[in-house]
């Protein structure tokens, strides 16, 4: 029914799509009493694999969150425990983070869950069709992109 809404209008289906995965990723982790928000698992999640993501501008910039969303996220995982913030070298209010061993641990304790999720997300999705639609997506996210300015 929502097709004939949304007929020629991506940018429409774009954002709703990504609000149900949200409000999913949400749900489930509440339900669950996971220690993270999904915000902060993708947080997480990218200091852990990106070894040379180090600082907040960082992950303000690749998340697209301004610097007090950003600030107020790794405030609270700091105060949890799951990063540590080490003072840059250079002297100024610049931190390096890392994620501790407890940071470790609950991301350890959530990845199958991610997983689930995004089973549910690509049932009777093939792997061709997940290729095209990021190389479609990441073109128009090339489109775009210099063309808006975020306040990051």
């Amino acid at each position: 029914m929502y097709r004939e809404y949304l007929k020629d209008r991506i940018g429409a289906l774009v954002f709703i799509t990504g609000t149900f995965i949200r409000a999913l990723s949400s749900q489930t982790f509440a339900e669950k009493k996971f220690e993270l928000t999904p915000d902060q698992y993708v947080i997480l999640n990218l200091l852990l694999e990106n070894e040379e993501i180090m600082y907040q501008r960082q992950l303000a910039e690749i998340t697209l969150k301004d610097r007090a969303n950003i600030s107020r996220i790794i405030e609270i995982m700091h105060q949890k425990g799951f990063i540590e913030k080490i003072p840059d070298s250079n002297g100024r209010k610049i931190f390096k983070l890392v994620v501790t061993e407890k940071g470790k641990a609950v991301r350890d304790k959530i990845l199958s869950t991610d997983l689930e999720l995004r089973k549910i997300i690509l049932n009777n999705i093939t792997e061709e069709e997940v290729t095209s639609a990021f190389k479609i997506l990441e073109k128009m996210n090339m489109n775009i992109r210099d063309k808006v300015k975020l306040q990051i």
